[in-house]
């Protein structure tokens, strides 16, 4: 297969079957004054154009690494700009499928310039319609900014590489000591790709992220008619309270949960369901990882961490930029505590909480485990807005654990006395019906009807709106 039938195999094989339509075809480099001579560049090194999705009108690029590599020139630049102002005055997503050199070097400062002018049409569009990048060869340089200036990031497992500074140009590293540059490095550590998958496989995954998401700020058609039962009961929930991630495809709408980041800071699951055949966002703590064999194959502390907070704030962001509701299981009971966290950890809460707070769309918290302390409130807690607050009937919600504040207050005592007091503490302070007496919590339910709880609280929130103070933005 050659590179130049693959930029527009992928294309084929992501949009709806003969779906595509070309624009700009006949674009070609224009001889500048840093070329020796005019080099014939078919399409400038990248396929541009509209097609459909399920139905959905999206524009793509593709690029050709058989044409100089797939350098990003200022011809090629200018094509993928003209694509954006297409999408922003037509209100749908872009997808930019990557495979490029990076920066043209014949073309010198008109090649950087062509990279600043696709920079600022992705800042223009941000807010406005999903932006999607999937990293299938050479993503490096500044145009490793590309992908982190749009909404979900692909990378194909294997051969694509995305990089700022290669990894033999890090001091002390080189690509066979860590790979920065792999799928695997972007996913787990730098939590820049969302998907890591084959190229079948991104394709498919970017289709369903697609039809589930609304294909502007404006459009709330992102719905789908649900057969599944509404009020379906869910026996296995309850014990899904570590693993949120399974939880979640058991609340949602034939049990699909669109994951992403999922690779990056475990502690904390972001990603999409549908309910009642509407779309919902969903932040959840998680303190253990369920393998394929149905096995713990990870435990994790019940705690908040930078990574997780800068995660689910970055993802709640998203989703009240585009009137997505929000989704959120509680269990937590403090904060990370090392060094290193620390550094980070205040700053990373604040942008939690904020994103929480700042959030006007329709959100709802359900507690399926532990709330304690200020990391429950950073937690879509009903004091930051939360609209309607539920908790299953064996959550533990307070200042901090029963025994340890029986331990404090009654410092000296036998460990009868605490015993007998962290009871009673338990009791009025740390249990979901004490929560809901004080009316920190509106819904006491089993756990395996949170389905129909969650679905009616939403339908109930359909019309929800909420004004704010005027301002041009927030500073956290």
């Amino acid at each position: 297969m050659s590179n130049s039938s693959k930029a527009s195999q992928r294309i084929a094989a992501l949009l709806d079957d003969n779906s595509f339509v070309e624009i700009g075809a006949m674009v070609t480099a224009r001889a500048t004054d840093f070329n020796m001579k005019p080099t014939e560049t078919p399409s400038d090194g990248v396929v541009t154009g509209y097609g459909v999705i399920e139905g959905n009108l999206v524009y793509v690029y593709s690029q050709d690494a058989s044409v100089m590599n797939g350098s990003v020139g200022e011809m090629h630049a200018k094509k993928i700009a003209n694509l954006y102002d297409l999408a922003l005055k037509t209100g749908a997503p872009v997808i930019g499928l990557i495979d490029s050199a990076g920066l043209r070097l014949q073309e010198a400062t008109d090649a950087m310039n062509a990279f600043g002018e696709i920079y600022m049409k992705q800042t223009l569009a941000s807010g406005v319609i999903p932006q999607i990048t999937a990293v299938f060869g050479n993503c490096g340089g500044g145009l490793a900014l590309i992908p982190a200036l749009t909404d979900f990031t692909f990378m194909e497992g294997k051969n694509a590489k995305l990089f700022v500074n290669s990894p033999n140009a890090l001091d002390g590293n080189y690509a066979e000591k860590c790979d920065t540059a792999a799928a695997d490095f972007q996913s787990a550590e730098a939590g820049l790709v969302d998907v890591v998958a084959d190229e079948a496989d991104i394709c498919a995954q970017i289709r369903t992220l697609v039809a589930m998401l609304p294909s502007n700020n404006e459009d709330d058609m992102s719905y789908e008619d649900c057969t599944d039962d509404l009020n379906r009961a869910s026996a296995n929930l309850a014990a899904c309270a570590g693993d949120t991630s399974i939880a979640l495809s058991e609340i949602a709408d034939d049990n699909v949960f669109f994951e992403v980041k999922a690779d990056y800071a475990k502690d904390m699951v972001t990603g999409f369901i549908r309910l009642n055949g509407s779309t919902v966002g969903c932040v959840a703590n998680r303190s253990e990882v369920i393998g394929e064999d149905g096995k713990v194959a990870e435990k994790l502390d019940a705690v908040l961490t930078p990574n997780g907070c800068a995660k689910a704030a970055e993802f709640i962001t998203f989703c009240d930029a585009f009137s997505i509701p929000v989704l959120s299981l509680t269990n937590v009971k403090g904060y990370v505590a090392c060094t290193c966290a620390e550094k980070k950890i205040a700053k990373a809460v604040a942008k939690l909480t904020y994103a929480f707070a700042n959030a006007t769309v329709p959100k709802v918290n359900v507690v399926v485990g532990k709330a304690l302390g200020t990391a429950a409130i950073a937690m879509n807690s009903k004091a930051i807005g939360a609209d309607l607050t539920i908790a299953w009937s064996n959550a533990e919600i307070g200042a901090m654990n029963a025994n340890d504040a029986a331990q404090i207050m009654y410092s000296g005592e036998g460990a009868d006395v605490i015993k007998e007091k962290a009871a009673e503490y338990a009791a009025l302070q740390t249990s979901a019906t004490g929560a809901a007496k004080r009316g920190y919590v509106d819904q006491v339910i089993d756990a395996a009807d949170t389905r129909k709880y969650v679905v009616g609280a939403f339908e109930m929130l359909f019309a929800k709106r909420e004004d704010r103070p005027a301002k041009k933005h927030g500073t956290v």
